[in-house]
């Protein structure tokens, strides 16, 4: 009886210590962290909850990687849950893993039957939103635009809107791409095509349309949710300009005309800071603009404009007072700009890139290169500073990353991946 209760005693410390040793040596403790979309719960890239360590290590741990399929959307992290929509052949798929371990809990399909245009087709058929999740729902938006509604715990479909009865073809050029943002009841996404579209909120519960604002066509860029002077909004960029729309009634509020013309896509997400939206567009630098409303009536104004670093597809983050960012001028080059003033702090070295996908932690940068280089940056004024280096993907990496506690889940261009910090 002894020896059986020393060997089950013993059997059980092994187990426990494999077990902390993943779960507390490589991840987070289930309900520790929640990204729930696109650039985090906020959509400004800030991760509160990751302390950079005193030293970085000098190569990270694998702890798994599974195949997903292609596109570009960002993994969600619910409690010991993770979710990622991509494309396998034909079909959309939305997948629900194990964080600890990418085991498949369930898997959903969807035909999308969607080819890439002219000029994109190195980017895939993949979906290019984010889903997110809200209240045990994740919200989806394919590449034809159809938004979807999923039960995050069983994977069942709930709705489904597609507005192609509307707008013939419900997506620009090179598919739907913005991702869509819940706010409270509704969940709210631009539809249509380049030509004509709609800025439209939907009831979570089922579905049904609240509102629908303007005619202007779908951009690639995303929506934000903000409070300016006391009242919430969203604002768009959309395919003529920048606007913003009542969050409650839909009705539009202000506007900063930014057209998409020839070869100039509006595809960055604007940043929200310090009372200013940061809007930057291809070939057109980058605007600090200031909403203000005087006598009920609501106007914006243009507080600076420089034009020496432009956003082209890469979402600009902030740090302190310092928007960092990725102009595409000199082939791809980061850089770091004064958000009161407009001044280029520091520009690094051209070539560097086709896309960068950025998150903001305490004191730095952390800076995702479409070649798979993860790279970490000191948030500084005076010049580019790399702490530290890690490659994590053998290919292109254009879906933004999530950072966990001590360690973060990297999409290639078609496996999801676990890397450890320890």
């Amino acid at each position: 009886m002894k020896t059986t209760l020393h060997t089950t005693l013993f059997q059980f410390a092994l187990v426990w210590l494999l077990g902390s040793s993943v779960l507390n040596g490589s991840l987070v403790a289930a309900s520790d962290v929640t990204w729930p979309g696109f650039l985090g719960p906020q959509r400004d890239g800030w991760v509160n909850h990751f302390q950079p360590p005193a030293e970085w290590p000098e190569s990270l741990n694998k702890m798994w990687q599974v195949d997903v399929g292609t596109g570009y959307g960002s993994p969600l992290v619910v409690e010991d849950r993770v979710y990622q929509h991509a494309r396998q052949g034909n079909d959309e798929v939305l997948q629900c893993l194990e964080l600890a371990t990418g085991k498949q809990i369930w898997k959903q399909i969807h035909a999308v039957p969607f080819q890439a245009s002219s000029g994109g087709e190195r980017h895939g058929n993949g979906p290019k939103s984010s889903p997110i999740i809200a209240d045990g729902r994740i919200f989806t938006m394919s590449s034809l635009g159809e938004i979807s509604a999923w039960d995050a715990g069983s994977g069942d479909l709930l709705w489904r809107r597609d507005y192609r009865e509307r707008f013939p073809k419900n997506h620009p050029n090179w598919g739907a791409s913005t991702s869509p943002i819940v706010d409270g009841d509704r969940v709210i996404a631009h539809v249509g095509n380049d030509d004509e579209g709609a800025l439209i909120a939907l009831d979570v519960e089922t579905g049904n349309e609240l509102w629908s604002q303007g005619n202007d066509g779908a951009a690639y860029s995303s929506p934000l949710a903000v409070t300016i002077h006391g009242v919430r909004q969203i604002v768009d960029w959309n395919h003529r300009a920048l606007v913003s729309v009542d969050r409650d009634s839909g009705l539009a509020l202000w506007e900063f005309p930014l057209p998409q013309y020839t070869s100039n896509q509006n595809m960055p997400t604007p940043t929200w800071h310090n009372g200013r939206i940061l809007l930057g567009g291809e070939n057109r630098g980058i605007f600090g603009l200031e909403p203000e409303i005087n006598d009920g009536k609501w106007s914006v104004k243009e507080r600076w404009f420089q034009k020496d670093v432009a956003l082209d597809m890469s979402t600009a983050v902030i740090n302190g007072d310092r928007l960092f960012g990725f102009s595409h001028y000199k082939k791809g080059q980061l850089f770091s700009l004064d958000t009161a003033t407009g001044e280029v702090l520091w520009q690094g070295p051209g070539r560097t890139a086709d896309n960068v996908a950025f998150l903001s932690i305490p004191d730095h940068i952390v800076a995702l290169l479409d070649d798979g280089q993860l790279q970490v940056l000191k948030a500084t004024e005076g010049t580019l500073e790399e702490v530290a280096s890690y490659q994590v993907a053998d290919s292109p990496t254009w879906a933004p990353p999530v950072l966990l506690k001590n360690g973060l889940l990297i999409k290639d261009q078609t496996s999801l991946a676990l890397w450890s910090f320890e």
